[in-house]
């Protein structure tokens, strides 16, 4: 992201994640997923976007937030649907939230969109964990 958003200069910071962090799925789908919410992040963010993964209760959360104008909370859902954007005057074609909700329901996940303490949009996916091994 920071090669394909370099013009804007964005403060990109991830915090540290576990080594034995995993998700019990396939590779590809998460790439996706992440691809697509970073891009968005990236697209709308101010100056800062801020990624974090961890481990709770058997599943990984993935938090994104970034510093943009966020979007209304009237609006959170539908822009989860096909072809809904939130402003229509920005490049996009409405796709990657819907495809990264439908990912994450493939595998009994959720994606849910709130209001980040950086002021823009938080974006939190739920995902599988894979076992860890016992030790």
């Amino acid at each position: 992201m920071r090669h394909i958003h370099a013009a804007r200069e964005l403060e990109l910071r991830v915090q540290p994640i576990a080594a034995d962090l995993s998700f019990r799925g396939e590779a590809q789908d998460l790439q996706e997923m992440l691809g697509n919410l970073l891009d968005n992040a990236c697209k709308w963010a101010a100056h800062r976007v801020e990624i974090e993964a961890r481990l709770e209760q058997e599943r990984v959360v993935i938090e994104i937030d970034d510093d943009g104008v966020g979007i209304p909370a009237e609006q959170r859902q539908a822009v989860l649907q096909r072809g809904v954007r939130a402003d229509q005057q920005a490049p996009g074609n409405g796709l990657g939230l819907a495809i990264v909700a439908d990912l994450a329901a493939l595998y009994d996940s959720q994606m849910t969109l709130a209001a980040s303490e950086l002021g823009g949009l938080r974006v939190s996916l739920l995902l599988p964990a894979a076992a860890r091994p016992a030790r």
